[in-house]
Protein backbone atom coordinates (compact mmCIF):
# COMPACT_ATOMS: atom_id res chain seq x y z
CA UNK A 1 0.00 0.00 0.00
CA UNK A 2 1.36 3.42 -1.24
CA UNK A 3 0.80 6.93 0.11
CA UNK A 4 1.07 10.02 -2.25
CA UNK A 5 3.07 12.34 0.05
CA UNK A 6 3.71 14.74 -2.69
CA UNK A 7 4.88 15.76 -6.55
CA UNK A 8 8.25 16.88 -7.72
CA UNK A 9 8.28 17.72 -11.58
CA UNK A 10 4.29 16.38 -11.68
CA UNK A 11 5.88 13.50 -10.21
CA UNK A 12 3.73 11.68 -7.54
CA UNK A 13 6.59 10.76 -4.40
CA UNK A 14 5.04 8.04 -2.99
CA UNK A 15 5.51 6.25 0.85
CA UNK A 16 5.09 2.12 0.83
CA UNK A 17 3.42 0.87 4.20
CA UNK A 18 6.97 -0.79 4.98
CA UNK A 19 9.01 2.12 5.06
CA UNK A 20 6.54 3.89 8.21
CA UNK A 21 7.01 0.16 9.97
CA UNK A 22 11.35 0.22 8.95
CA UNK A 23 11.96 3.91 9.74
CA UNK A 24 11.39 3.14 13.60
CA UNK A 25 13.62 -0.06 13.18
CA UNK A 26 16.04 2.20 11.46
CA UNK A 27 16.40 5.13 14.40
CA UNK A 28 16.67 1.99 16.83
CA UNK A 29 19.79 0.83 14.96
CA UNK A 30 21.39 4.08 14.35
CA UNK A 31 19.98 5.49 18.23
CA UNK A 32 22.05 2.10 20.20
CA UNK A 33 24.86 2.91 21.16
CA UNK A 34 27.22 0.42 19.69
CA UNK A 35 25.73 1.62 16.38
CA UNK A 36 26.76 5.10 16.85
CA UNK A 37 30.63 4.64 19.01
CA UNK A 38 30.73 2.47 15.09
CA UNK A 39 29.93 5.61 13.46
CA UNK A 40 32.01 7.82 15.21
CA UNK A 41 34.98 6.33 14.14
CA UNK A 42 34.16 6.14 10.33
CA UNK A 43 32.94 9.91 10.46
CA UNK A 44 35.79 10.82 12.68
CA UNK A 45 38.50 9.17 9.97
CA UNK A 46 36.77 10.48 6.75
CA UNK A 47 34.97 14.10 7.81
CA UNK A 48 36.39 16.97 8.83
CA UNK A 49 34.57 16.50 12.09
CA UNK A 50 35.42 15.36 15.18
CA UNK A 51 32.52 13.83 17.04
CA UNK A 52 32.37 11.29 20.57
CA UNK A 53 29.59 9.23 20.92
CA UNK A 54 29.81 9.06 24.47
CA UNK A 55 29.18 12.85 25.30
CA UNK A 56 25.32 13.15 23.81
CA UNK A 57 23.05 12.41 25.81
CA UNK A 58 20.30 10.28 25.58
CA UNK A 59 17.62 12.70 23.72
CA UNK A 60 20.67 13.72 21.67
CA UNK A 61 21.08 10.27 20.73
CA UNK A 62 17.74 9.47 19.53
CA UNK A 63 17.87 13.09 17.78
CA UNK A 64 20.19 11.96 15.70
CA UNK A 65 19.35 9.08 15.39
CA UNK A 66 16.19 10.66 13.75
CA UNK A 67 17.71 12.97 11.78
CA UNK A 68 19.75 10.71 9.92
CA UNK A 69 17.13 8.07 9.51
CA UNK A 70 14.59 10.62 8.01
CA UNK A 71 17.39 12.34 6.16
CA UNK A 72 18.62 9.36 4.49
CA UNK A 73 15.28 8.84 2.81
CA UNK A 74 15.07 12.46 2.08
CA UNK A 75 18.72 11.71 0.15
CA UNK A 76 16.90 8.48 -0.95
CA UNK A 77 14.48 10.67 -2.85
CA UNK A 78 16.69 13.18 -4.20
CA UNK A 79 18.31 9.67 -5.87
CA UNK A 80 15.48 8.33 -7.39
CA UNK A 81 14.69 12.52 -8.39
CA UNK A 82 18.31 12.01 -10.82
CA UNK A 83 17.28 8.98 -12.37
CA UNK A 84 13.62 10.75 -13.50
CA UNK A 85 15.67 14.28 -14.40
CA UNK A 86 17.32 12.51 -16.64
CA UNK A 87 14.65 9.79 -18.30
CA UNK A 88 12.84 12.77 -18.44
CA UNK A 89 15.55 14.82 -21.07
CA UNK A 90 15.32 11.88 -23.11
CA UNK A 91 11.29 12.63 -23.52
CA UNK A 92 10.57 9.42 -21.03
CA UNK A 93 7.79 9.27 -18.50
CA UNK A 94 8.41 8.86 -14.97
CA UNK A 95 5.05 7.50 -13.58
CA UNK A 96 5.87 7.63 -9.97
CA UNK A 97 8.46 7.32 -7.55
CA UNK A 98 8.19 5.09 -4.34
CA UNK A 99 9.94 5.15 -1.14
CA UNK A 100 9.92 1.66 0.90
CA UNK A 101 12.14 -0.64 3.38
CA UNK A 102 15.18 -1.02 0.74
CA UNK A 103 15.22 2.30 -0.39
CA UNK A 104 13.43 3.87 -3.87
CA UNK A 105 12.13 3.33 -7.24
CA UNK A 106 11.52 5.51 -9.89
CA UNK A 107 8.97 3.83 -12.10
CA UNK A 108 9.45 4.48 -15.79
CA UNK A 109 6.82 4.19 -18.47
CA UNK A 110 9.51 2.53 -20.59
CA UNK A 111 13.00 1.67 -20.51
CA UNK A 112 15.03 3.12 -22.91
CA UNK A 113 17.20 0.11 -25.22
CA UNK A 114 19.47 2.24 -26.15
CA UNK A 115 22.37 2.10 -24.05
CA UNK A 116 23.62 5.08 -24.18
CA UNK A 117 20.45 6.49 -22.24
CA UNK A 118 20.68 3.65 -19.93
CA UNK A 119 23.81 4.39 -18.99
CA UNK A 120 23.04 8.12 -18.12
CA UNK A 121 20.05 7.56 -16.32
CA UNK A 122 20.98 4.48 -14.31
CA UNK A 123 24.91 6.92 -13.24
CA UNK A 124 22.43 10.04 -12.70
CA UNK A 125 20.81 8.36 -9.34
CA UNK A 126 24.09 7.68 -7.77
CA UNK A 127 25.97 11.12 -9.02
CA UNK A 128 22.94 12.78 -7.18
CA UNK A 129 23.44 10.94 -4.19
CA UNK A 130 27.44 12.16 -4.04
CA UNK A 131 26.38 15.58 -4.33
CA UNK A 132 24.38 15.32 -1.29
CA UNK A 133 26.61 13.42 0.47
CA UNK A 134 29.24 16.52 -1.00
CA UNK A 135 27.04 19.26 0.40
CA UNK A 136 26.73 17.32 4.19
CA UNK A 137 30.44 16.80 4.18
CA UNK A 138 30.95 20.60 3.03
CA UNK A 139 28.76 21.79 5.94
CA UNK A 140 30.83 20.63 8.42
CA UNK A 141 33.05 22.92 7.64
CA UNK A 142 31.22 25.84 8.31
CA UNK A 143 29.23 24.42 11.50
CA UNK A 144 30.75 24.81 14.73
CA UNK A 145 31.43 21.51 16.25
CA UNK A 146 29.76 22.70 19.72
CA UNK A 147 26.24 22.08 17.82
CA UNK A 148 27.32 18.21 18.44
CA UNK A 149 23.56 16.91 17.60
CA UNK A 150 23.99 18.62 13.68
CA UNK A 151 27.43 18.04 13.38
CA UNK A 152 26.79 14.06 14.17
CA UNK A 153 23.51 13.92 11.41
CA UNK A 154 25.25 15.88 9.02
CA UNK A 155 28.54 13.55 9.29
CA UNK A 156 26.05 10.18 9.31
CA UNK A 157 24.11 11.52 6.35
CA UNK A 158 27.79 12.35 4.32
CA UNK A 159 28.64 8.51 5.17
CA UNK A 160 25.89 7.06 4.45
CA UNK A 161 25.33 8.66 0.81
CA UNK A 162 28.67 8.10 0.01
CA UNK A 163 28.42 4.28 1.46
CA UNK A 164 25.14 3.66 -0.37
CA UNK A 165 27.15 5.01 -3.66
CA UNK A 166 29.49 2.92 -3.68
CA UNK A 167 27.16 -0.36 -2.60
CA UNK A 168 24.65 0.36 -5.36
CA UNK A 169 26.96 0.90 -8.30
CA UNK A 170 28.24 -2.86 -7.46
CA UNK A 171 26.98 -4.61 -10.79
CA UNK A 172 24.26 -6.22 -9.18
CA UNK A 173 21.38 -6.28 -11.53
CA UNK A 174 19.01 -4.46 -11.23
CA UNK A 175 20.78 -2.36 -9.28
CA UNK A 176 22.11 1.16 -10.76
CA UNK A 177 25.68 -0.78 -11.10
CA UNK A 178 24.21 -3.69 -12.61
CA UNK A 179 22.23 -1.43 -15.42
CA UNK A 180 25.32 0.33 -16.42
CA UNK A 181 26.81 -2.80 -16.71
CA UNK A 182 24.10 -3.58 -18.89
CA UNK A 183 24.59 -0.72 -20.89
CA UNK A 184 28.54 -1.16 -21.25
CA UNK A 185 27.69 -4.70 -22.78
CA UNK A 186 25.06 -3.41 -25.04
CA UNK A 187 27.16 -1.69 -26.91
CA UNK A 188 28.62 -4.44 -28.74
CA UNK A 189 26.22 -7.20 -28.62
CA UNK A 190 22.38 -7.90 -28.51
CA UNK A 191 20.01 -6.24 -26.09
CA UNK A 192 18.84 -9.51 -24.65
CA UNK A 193 22.54 -10.74 -24.66
CA UNK A 194 23.31 -8.19 -21.98
CA UNK A 195 20.30 -8.33 -20.11
CA UNK A 196 21.09 -12.44 -19.42
CA UNK A 197 25.05 -11.65 -18.87
CA UNK A 198 23.41 -8.67 -16.24
CA UNK A 199 21.18 -10.83 -14.80
CA UNK A 200 23.81 -14.25 -13.95
CA UNK A 201 25.95 -11.10 -12.77
CA UNK A 202 22.83 -10.09 -10.23
CA UNK A 203 22.17 -13.54 -8.96
CA UNK A 204 25.51 -14.52 -7.96
CA UNK A 205 25.36 -11.63 -5.92
CA UNK A 206 22.21 -12.28 -4.42
CA UNK A 207 23.77 -15.56 -3.53
CA UNK A 208 26.95 -13.79 -2.16
CA UNK A 209 24.67 -11.64 -0.09
CA UNK A 210 22.34 -14.33 1.73
CA UNK A 211 25.30 -15.81 2.23
CA UNK A 212 26.82 -12.74 4.10
CA UNK A 213 23.31 -12.20 5.67
CA UNK A 214 22.96 -15.67 7.12
CA UNK A 215 26.44 -17.15 7.61
CA UNK A 216 28.80 -14.43 8.19
CA UNK A 217 27.09 -12.16 10.03
CA UNK A 218 23.02 -12.09 10.70
CA UNK A 219 21.27 -9.29 8.77
CA UNK A 220 17.73 -9.58 7.53
CA UNK A 221 18.45 -6.43 5.59
CA UNK A 222 20.88 -8.08 3.51
CA UNK A 223 19.30 -10.73 2.96
CA UNK A 224 15.83 -8.83 1.46
CA UNK A 225 18.34 -6.90 -0.40
CA UNK A 226 19.85 -10.34 -1.82
CA UNK A 227 15.82 -11.39 -2.68
CA UNK A 228 15.03 -8.16 -4.05
CA UNK A 229 17.90 -8.54 -6.63
CA UNK A 230 17.32 -12.07 -7.40
CA UNK A 231 13.88 -11.56 -8.10
CA UNK A 232 13.95 -8.54 -10.25
CA UNK A 233 17.56 -9.88 -12.25
CA UNK A 234 15.22 -12.82 -13.10
CA UNK A 235 11.99 -10.97 -13.89
CA UNK A 236 13.29 -8.45 -15.73
CA UNK A 237 15.30 -11.10 -17.71
CA UNK A 238 12.48 -12.83 -18.74
CA UNK A 239 10.20 -9.55 -19.70
CA UNK A 240 12.75 -8.61 -21.79
CA UNK A 241 13.22 -12.11 -23.71
CA UNK A 242 9.69 -12.11 -24.06
CA UNK A 243 9.93 -8.58 -25.53
CA UNK A 244 12.24 -9.72 -27.98
CA UNK A 245 10.42 -12.89 -28.76
CA UNK A 246 7.26 -11.36 -29.44
CA UNK A 247 8.62 -8.45 -30.82
CA UNK A 248 6.72 -6.57 -34.25
CA UNK A 249 3.59 -9.24 -33.11
CA UNK A 250 -0.03 -7.30 -32.33
CA UNK A 251 -2.89 -9.13 -30.82
CA UNK A 252 -4.49 -8.85 -34.43
CA UNK A 253 -1.43 -11.40 -35.26
CA UNK A 254 -2.21 -13.66 -32.45
CA UNK A 255 -6.01 -13.84 -32.84
CA UNK A 256 -7.66 -17.32 -33.87
CA UNK A 257 -10.77 -18.49 -35.53
CA UNK A 258 -13.08 -19.62 -32.48
CA UNK A 259 -16.48 -20.89 -32.89
CA UNK A 260 -18.66 -18.77 -30.57
CA UNK A 261 -21.27 -20.57 -28.04
CA UNK A 262 -24.71 -19.08 -27.56
CA UNK A 263 -25.00 -17.15 -24.04
CA UNK A 264 -28.33 -19.79 -24.24
CA UNK A 265 -26.91 -23.00 -24.68
CA UNK A 266 -26.44 -25.82 -21.74
CA UNK A 267 -22.85 -26.45 -20.22
CA UNK A 268 -23.56 -30.09 -22.04
CA UNK A 269 -23.01 -28.93 -25.38
CA UNK A 270 -19.84 -26.80 -24.19
CA UNK A 271 -17.64 -29.84 -23.92
CA UNK A 272 -17.62 -31.10 -26.88
CA UNK A 273 -17.23 -27.99 -28.79
CA UNK A 274 -13.81 -27.12 -26.75
CA UNK A 275 -12.75 -30.43 -27.30
CA UNK A 276 -13.23 -30.25 -30.91
CA UNK A 277 -11.64 -26.85 -30.93
CA UNK A 278 -8.59 -28.23 -28.56
CA UNK A 279 -9.22 -24.94 -27.20
CA UNK A 280 -9.57 -24.13 -23.27
CA UNK A 281 -11.92 -20.94 -23.90
CA UNK A 282 -14.81 -19.81 -26.68
CA UNK A 283 -16.01 -16.61 -27.04
CA UNK A 284 -20.07 -16.46 -25.64
CA UNK A 285 -22.66 -14.40 -28.33
CA UNK A 286 -25.81 -12.90 -27.43
CA UNK A 287 -28.77 -13.16 -29.80
CA UNK A 288 -27.93 -10.65 -32.02
CA UNK A 289 -24.16 -12.31 -32.57
CA UNK A 290 -22.20 -9.99 -30.38
CA UNK A 291 -19.13 -10.89 -28.01
CA UNK A 292 -20.48 -10.69 -24.81
CA UNK A 293 -18.13 -13.19 -22.26
CA UNK A 294 -15.72 -16.14 -22.59
CA UNK A 295 -16.60 -19.72 -21.49
CA UNK A 296 -13.84 -21.21 -19.93
CA UNK A 297 -12.97 -24.54 -18.77
CA UNK A 298 -11.91 -23.44 -15.62
CA UNK A 299 -15.43 -22.34 -15.19
CA UNK A 300 -17.25 -25.48 -16.13
CA UNK A 301 -15.08 -27.20 -13.24
CA UNK A 302 -17.38 -25.05 -11.02
CA UNK A 303 -20.82 -27.61 -12.31
CA UNK A 304 -21.53 -30.48 -11.03
CA UNK A 305 -22.47 -33.20 -13.90
CA UNK A 306 -26.24 -33.17 -12.86
CA UNK A 307 -26.41 -29.61 -13.79
CA UNK A 308 -25.03 -30.20 -17.06
CA UNK A 309 -28.96 -30.22 -18.87
CA UNK A 310 -29.57 -27.03 -16.91
CA UNK A 311 -26.87 -24.90 -16.52
CA UNK A 312 -26.76 -22.44 -19.33
CA UNK A 313 -23.14 -20.55 -20.85
CA UNK A 314 -24.79 -17.45 -19.57
CA UNK A 315 -24.30 -18.82 -15.87
CA UNK A 316 -21.02 -19.63 -15.87
CA UNK A 317 -19.71 -17.77 -18.45
CA UNK A 318 -17.18 -14.91 -17.66
CA UNK A 319 -18.13 -11.28 -18.63
CA UNK A 320 -15.56 -9.46 -16.68
CA UNK A 321 -12.26 -9.22 -18.99
CA UNK A 322 -9.50 -7.54 -19.76
CA UNK A 323 -10.30 -5.13 -22.92
CA UNK A 324 -7.29 -4.78 -24.95
CA UNK A 325 -7.09 -3.06 -28.43
CA UNK A 326 -6.74 -5.21 -31.54
CA UNK A 327 -3.96 -2.92 -32.63
CA UNK A 328 -1.92 -3.43 -29.25
CA UNK A 329 1.89 -4.78 -29.18
CA UNK A 330 1.91 -8.44 -27.88
CA UNK A 331 3.88 -7.95 -25.23
CA UNK A 332 2.01 -5.19 -24.09
CA UNK A 333 -1.28 -7.53 -24.45
CA UNK A 334 0.38 -10.18 -22.75
CA UNK A 335 1.43 -7.69 -20.07
CA UNK A 336 -2.23 -6.49 -19.69
CA UNK A 337 -3.35 -10.21 -19.00
CA UNK A 338 -0.45 -10.67 -16.10
CA UNK A 339 -1.78 -7.82 -14.28
CA UNK A 340 -5.16 -8.33 -14.21
CA UNK A 341 -4.48 -11.78 -13.25
CA UNK A 342 -6.66 -13.10 -16.22
CA UNK A 343 -6.39 -16.17 -18.76
CA UNK A 344 -8.31 -14.57 -21.58
CA UNK A 345 -9.36 -11.07 -22.67
CA UNK A 346 -11.29 -9.80 -25.33
CA UNK A 347 -9.77 -8.35 -28.33
CA UNK A 348 -11.40 -5.00 -29.24
CA UNK A 349 -11.34 -2.77 -32.37
CA UNK A 350 -13.62 0.58 -32.93
CA UNK A 351 -14.81 -0.32 -29.12
CA UNK A 352 -16.67 -3.26 -30.04
CA UNK A 353 -15.06 -6.97 -28.78
CA UNK A 354 -14.36 -8.87 -32.02
CA UNK A 355 -12.63 -11.75 -30.44
CA UNK A 356 -10.65 -12.97 -27.71
CA UNK A 357 -6.77 -13.45 -27.02
CA UNK A 358 -5.83 -16.35 -24.41
CA UNK A 359 -2.48 -17.30 -22.66
CA UNK A 360 -2.50 -19.93 -24.70
CA UNK A 361 -2.34 -18.08 -27.68
CA UNK A 362 0.53 -16.16 -26.60
CA UNK A 363 2.43 -19.61 -25.25
CA UNK A 364 1.60 -21.16 -28.83
CA UNK A 365 3.72 -17.85 -30.46
CA UNK A 366 6.37 -17.66 -28.25
CA UNK A 367 7.19 -21.59 -28.80
CA UNK A 368 6.69 -20.78 -32.58
CA UNK A 369 9.55 -17.63 -32.06
CA UNK A 370 11.56 -19.23 -29.87
CA UNK A 371 11.98 -22.48 -32.11
CA UNK A 372 12.83 -19.97 -35.24
CA UNK A 373 15.30 -17.58 -33.91
CA UNK A 374 18.52 -17.49 -32.60
CA UNK A 375 19.67 -15.45 -29.58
Amino acid sequence: MNYTVLRVWGIPIRVNVSLLVFVPVLVWLIGSGEQLAAYEVVINAATPATVDAASLSAADRWLVATLAAVGLFASVTVHELGHAWVAMRYDIEVESITLWILGGLASLAEMPREWNREFWIAVAGPVASLIVGAACIGALFVVPESATVAVFALGLLGVMNVSLVAFNMLPAFPMDGGRVLRAVLARNRSYVSATRTAARAGTLFAILFIFLGVVVTFSPVLVLVALFIYIGATSESRAVVLGDLLSGLTVTDLLSPREPVQIGATVETVFARLLAARRTDLPVVDESGAIVGAITAAALRDVGPAEYETTTVGDVATTDLPRIDAETSAFDALQTLQRSRADVGFVVRDGEPVGLVSRADFAAALELRHETTAF
